[in-house]
C-alpha cells in the first residue's frame, strides 16, 4: 500500500508540474510568431480582412502574425491544417459560417469536426446579403417581385455565387418564407452572376453588400431589401426581408478566428482580448468596412451561440431545398 501511495504521490506530482509548466507558457504567450491561417486566395475579400487583422493583433500582442493562405475546398483544406495543428495559440483560424454551419450542412463527411475539433476565439466582423434585381425590372420592392415570381412559378429564376453558398441559403430561405417556386442559377463566383444580373441574363441575385454596392450607386441594379435583421449601414434606405413583410428571413455572413480545441485557456483569453481592442481601434474599424464587414466584437461564448443557432437551420434548409455539395 505504501508502495502504490508513493506512486500516486509521484504522478499527481509529475502532473502538478505538467501543469505548471503549461501556465508558466501560457503567461508568457505569444513568445514567438503566430501563423493565421486564412483559407481563402490570395487578393480576395477574405485575405484583405485576414491581412488587416493580423497587423493590428500582432501590434496588440507585440509579436509577427504570418498570414498563410491554405485556399480549396469551400475552406475545408484551411480548417483541417488548423485542426490537426498543436494545441498552444500559434496556428490560428481565420473563417466564416461556411466552415462551421455551411459546410455541415452540404457534405456528408468531412475531414474535420466543426464542434469537436476547434475552439472559438472572438468575432471579427459580419457583412449582409442584400438582393438586388436588374435595372429595368418592372418591381422596385419585395412585395412586387414575390407577385412578378408568382406569376410565373419556377420559370422565374434568381442567382447566386454557386451551390452551397451562403447567397444560395440566402435564396431557399427567401423562397421558404415568400412560397416562390424560382429556380436557381448558381454561378462560379459573384462577379459572373452580376455580370449576367447587369444584362438581363437573371432578374434577381443575392450578393454580398459589398460586392453589389459600386453597381447599386452607378444605377446598373436596384437593392430590394437587406437579408440581415437590421439595415446595413451601407444601404441605410434599404429596407430589411423582415420588414417587407417575411420576418423570418435573417442570414448575414461573418468571419472569426478559431484556435484548436484544448488549447490553454489563459492564450484564449489573451487572444480574446487582443480581437477586442484591435476592433476598438478607429483605423482599423474603417479598414474592415472598407471589405463590407461591420466590425463585430463578441466573445467566443457568443461566436459559439451563433454556430449553434445557425446548424440546424442550416441543416434543415439544405434538407428541404436538396443542396448538396458538387
Amino acid at each position: 500500500m505504501f508502495k502504490q501511495r508513493s506512486k500516486f504521490i509521484a504522478a499527481s506530482a509529475a502532473i502538478g508540474l505538467v501543469m505548471a509548466g503549461g501556465a508558466a507558457q501560457a503567461a508568457g504567450y505569444p513568445e514567438r510568431p503566430i501563423q493565421l491561417v486564412v483559407p481563402y486566395p490570395p487578393g480576395g475579400a477574405g485575405d484583405v480582412l485576414g491581412r488587416i487583422l493580423a497587423k493590428r493583433l500582432g501590434q496588440e500582442l507585440n509579436q509577427t502574425i504570418i498570414v498563410e493562405n491554405r485556399a480549396g475546398a469551400g475552406t475545408i483544406l484551411g480548417a483541417q491544417y488548423v485542426a490537426k495543428a498543436p494545441r498552444d495559440g500559434y496556428t490560428l483560424l481565420m473563417s466564416s459560417g461556411t466552415t462551421f454551419t455551411v459546410n455541415p450542412a452540404v457534405y456528408d463527411k468531412l475531414p474535420y469536426d466543426p464542434a469537436k475539433d476547434f475552439q472559438p476565439v472572438g468575432m471579427v466582423g459580419r457583412a449582409a446579403l442584400v438582393l438586388v434585381a436588374n435595372a429595368n425590372e418592372p418591381y422596385s420592392d419585395v412585395k412586387g417581385l414575390v407577385a412578378a415570381a408568382n406569376k410565373v412559378g419556377d420559370k422565374f429564376s434568381y442567382g447566386s455565387f454557386g451551390i452551397g453558398t451562403v447567397s444560395h441559403f440566402a435564396g431557399e430561405m427567401f423562397q421558404e418564407a415568400a412560397g416562390t417556386r424560382m429556380t436557381h442559377i448558381p454561378y462560379k463566383g459573384s462577379s459572373p452572376a452580376m455580370t449576367d444580373l447587369i444584362g438581363g441574363q437573371i432578374p434577381i441575385l443575392f450578393d454580398t453588400v459589398v460586392a453589389a454596392l459600386p453597381q447599386i450607386k452607378s444605377g446598373k441594379i436596384k437593392a430590394l431589401a437587406v437579408t440581415t435583421a437590421q439595415r446595413s449601414s451601407f444601404l441605410p434606405d434599404v429596407p430589411t426581408v423582415a420588414e417587407s413583410g417575411y420576418p423570418d428571413v435573417a442570414m448575414d455572413t461573418w468571419i472569426a478566428i478559431f484556435t484548436p480545441r484544448c488549447t490553454p485557456p489563459e492564450v484564449v483569453s489573451k487572444l480574446d482580448r487582443a480581437i477586442a481592442a484591435a476592433l476598438a481601434d478607429k483605423d482599423t474599424r474603417a479598414q474592415l468596412q472598407a471589405t463590407g464587414f461591420e466590425a463585430t466584437p463578441m466573445d467566443g461564448a457568443g461566436v459559439a451561440s451563433v454556430i449553434a443557432q445557425e446548424t440546424p437551420r442550416f441543416a434543415e434548409i439544405a434538407r428541404r431545398a436538396g443542396i448538396k455539395a458538387q
